[in-house]
């Protein structure tokens, strides 16, 4: 595990702390009102410990969407501050800047605009950093979720003040390294669409856990590279040579579907039927994986001691086509094992049939939990480790 300080090593009481959140909550098609809270919720306690522990003042910063370095309306902080008003039972004042506004001495929690309102965040640009260091005495990162950025409140905010990890980042990191290290039989439930842009992560969990089950889109790219009809199922062709190397390398850690729920159309109320792997029809494609599959998916995860879970095994979303992902979560959310979830579509589809609270750990971070899972450099992580060689 990573090396850096944690709350548990500074004294708080009097202190001002800058914290930098993940308020990059999902909003609705107007970008008027939060779809989602979850991640708003999943800073509580870092910012209740800070409270509880006397922090004279506690200055929130987070991004909000893709604003391009630019003002968007929509995309300012306002209805982040008013949830989390909400949920803190306190106020919270929110400033129209995020350098150079005054944080009023008596105000006990600031949350600051839109970090991405200025080029310089993405830029990482140095001063950016400075001006933003200004507002606290102690810089906490909690943002799991940025921690593969190597933005100026990930890595430059740590060059100026002394830094340690939040609560949720120090629990992110303690419950992915459990997959780095699993307690064995370990294996994966993969289920996302595109092999490429994950090839070293798959790589890297082929390569460590005893065996994977396939399902979600990417199982349609492999099986068409085993030479498998599937009919009009979503296929990379470009990801099938990349398909092909990895079945060369662990073809016997790989389990596939043995049947699939097909449609000719992805909507709700479409009509629907079961196929085995074998009786592909040609004029559909596969939205989710089979009651069969699903059974014998059960009955490997049962040897597993810990399992760690990225995609959907179909289209969840739609009910038809969600019963796989499903069942599959139901079970693990009662099972007696170590599971971790990462990605965004899987930690959605766990809280949208409500068990979070039973998996040992659904991660906030998407692309920085399968970066970490990769053993690749996370630059926000790599910041706090040199930040305790600096202060």
């Amino acid at each position: 595990m990573p090396e850096f300080k944690t709350l548990k090593d500074f004294d708080i009481k009097d202190k001002r702390v800058l914290v930098r959140c993940d308020f990059n909550v999902p909003l609705d098609d107007k970008e008027e009102h939060i779809d989602d809270d979850w991640k708003i919720r999943k800073s509580l306690p870092t910012i209740q410990y800070l409270l509880d522990k006397g922090a004279k003042q506690i200055v929130l910063m987070s991004h909000l969407g893709r604003p391009k370095g630019e003002i968007v309306d929509n995309l300012k902080m306002n209805k982040v501050a008013d949830r989390l008003a909400e949920l803190l039972g306190q106020p919270i004042l929110k400033l129209n800047d995020c350098i150079d506004e005054e944080a009023p001495e008596d105000e006990r929690i600031i949350l600051l605009e839109n970090l991405r309102f200025h080029s310089a965040e993405k830029d990482s640009n140095e001063h950016f950093a400075k001006a933003l260091s200004e507002y606290g005495e102690i810089f906490v990162n909690d943002a799991f979720g940025t921690c593969h950025r190597a933005h100026a409140s990930v890595v430059g905010v740590p060059k100026f003040l002394p830094s340690c990890a939040g609560l949720l980042l120090e629990d992110e990191i303690k419950h992915l390294s459990s997959v780095v290290d699993p307690e064995r039989p370990a294996c994966a439930i993969l289920g996302f669409a595109k092999i490429a842009s994950k090839f070293g992560m798959m790589r890297k969990l082929f390569e460590k856990l005893d065996f994977v089950l396939m399902g979600g889109a990417v199982v349609f790219t492999f099986l068409k590279a085993k030479g498998f009809e599937v009919g009009k199922s979503k296929v990379e062709e470009d990801d099938i040579q990349l398909a092909k190397d990895l079945m060369i390398d662990f073809e016997d850690k790989i389990i596939f579907p043995s049947d699939f729920v097909v449609a000719d159309r992805m909507e709700e109320g479409a009509k629907t039927k079961t196929v085995g792997i074998a009786d592909f029809p040609i004029d559909k494609m596969g939205l989710d994986i089979g009651p069969e599959s699903v059974s014998f998916f059960i009955e490997k995860l049962s040897e597993a001691k810990t399992v760690v879970w990225n995609g959907p095994l179909g289209v969840f979303e739609i009910e038809e086509f969600s019963n796989g992902t499903r069942e599959i979560a139901e079970y693990l959310a009662d099972a007696d094992k170590t599971v971790v979830i990462g990605g965004g579509e899987t930690s959605e589809a766990i809280r949208k049939f409500k068990l979070d609270s039973k998996m040992t750990w659904v991660s906030t971070g998407g692309g920085a939990s399968m970066d970490y899972l990769e053993d690749k450099e996370l630059p926000g992580i790599t910041a706090l480790e040199e930040n305790t060689l600096r202060f």
